[in-house]
């Protein structure tokens, strides 16, 4: 017998996944906006000592969040049924309770059950919103959630299956990792921002509204609780060589994947700079990691700070605004060779940050508009110009 076939075989790592989450230990539960701002932002710290997950800086993490308990309630109301009712599918069975609380999206308007209500039921109001613009639909669709959809036919009751035949499986959330593993060992950091919606008198039923994520890590999960999650890589958001310069723009949440990229830099060592780009409303309110922040400038991990505070001026000042007013500068810095990363908001964000872009590669390097659109594609192609976007 040979020494290959009696050496033992090193363990498997675990596959964590949607159907096999690991399931992390909450350490911390931090509200990190002031109880004033207009936003509301957590800081979390899961336990993951136990759980083989390697991440690197610029990865995500998925949670698998459960339904307020308090909607829930309200649908089983509104079918007129035990929360114990049976459901049974080729999954097996469960309760209606369970599978609201765990198995389906209730939090958003379901676009198959809205259907439902144009084309089976000639509900005037769903076949309005489906023949309209997708504007129209979209702002009507903000905050409102499954019930709402079955209020429009207050006699109309569903059995509980032909409900969920209606409804999109609860799905995973993902969420930017905010940590470093050689900083923040055996842990996973998170910064999500809770999405609530207040009740409005159009809605006439004052009740409050909110993501099914968001509300879960704010309101129902506390330390010691523990959180299904799994691993998303994002290897096209890494961090270059140490001795590569960087560019982070991150307003808001979007600092989350900086925050790991600057602990990471401040550990390894090397000789490129970092340049970060924030943006807040207020500095006193919701400036995120506002002394961490702080500290690793002072540090001289952070060789330049910009910090947008939109309200606190009679203009609104983002982000773009303050690369307008450092272009020569960003423009050296890529000339040479640095790479810049955007991360938060698609729709408005991210398209204001590219025109900026493009403007100062227009303004201060050899390009007109065309050609300057082209260079921000190159350096696209180059892995130097990097959108972790949603």
């Amino acid at each position: 017998m040979t020494d290959d076939a009696t050496r033992p075989r090193a363990a498997r790592k675990p596959r964590w996944s949607r159907r096999n989450p690991f399931q992390a230990r909450v350490i911390e539960n931090n509200l990190l906006t002031s109880a004033q701002s207009l936003k509301e932002v957590r800081h979390l710290v899961l336990d993951i000592a136990d759980s083989g997950l390697e991440y690197q800086p610029g990865d995500a993490v998925s949670v698998l969040p459960t339904n307020d308990p308090h909607l829930v309630a309200a649908i089983i109301e509104r079918l007129g049924v035990p929360a114990d009712t049976e459901i049974v599918d080729r999954k097996g069975s469960q309760t209606l309770a369970n599978a609201l609380t765990h198995g389906f999206e209730i939090t958003s308007v379901s676009q198959y059950l809205l259907d439902h209500l144009a084309t089976a039921l000639d509900n005037p109001v769903a076949a309005q919103l489906l023949a309209g613009e997708r504007s129209a639909l979209d702002a009507w669709s903000r905050g409102r959630d499954v019930l709402d959809l079955l209020n429009l036919e207050p006699d109309w009751s569903p059995t509980p299956e032909a409900l969920l035949g209606e409804l999109r499986p609860l799905a995973a959330r993902t969420y930017s990792i905010s940590s470093s593993p050689q900083v923040h060992a055996d842990t996973l950091h998170l910064t999500p921002a809770t999405v609530r919606h207040p009740a409005t008198p159009e809605w006439g039923d004052g009740r409050d509204r909110g993501g099914a994520a968001s509300t879960y890590l704010a309101d129902r999960v506390v330390p010691g609780d523990v959180v299904g999650i799994y691993l998303t890589p994002n290897k096209s958001f890494r961090l270059p060589e140490p001795d590569t310069d960087i560019i982070m723009i991150g307003p808001g949440t979007g600092i989350a994947p900086f925050r790991g990229f600057l602990h990471q830099r401040a550990t390894v060592g090397g000789s490129g700079r970092n340049w970060l780009f924030h943006g807040a409303r207020h500095r006193d309110q919701d400036f995120l990691y506002r002394e961490e922040i702080t500290a690793l400038h002072s540090d001289g991990v952070i060789d330049r700070l910009d910090v947008a505070f939109s309200r606190e001026q009679e203009e609104k000042v983002y982000v773009q605004h303050l690369m307008d007013g450092h272009g020569e500068e960003i423009y050296h810095w890529l000339r040479d060779g640095a790479v810049l990363y955007v991360c938060g908001d698609a729709d408005e964000m991210a398209n204001s940050v590219e025109e900026a872009l493009v403007a100062i590669l227009a303004q201060y390097g050899p390009h007109d508009e065309d050609s300057a659109r082209a260079r921000v594609g190159e350096l696209r192609d180059e892995g130097r110009y990097l959108r972790d976007v949603y």
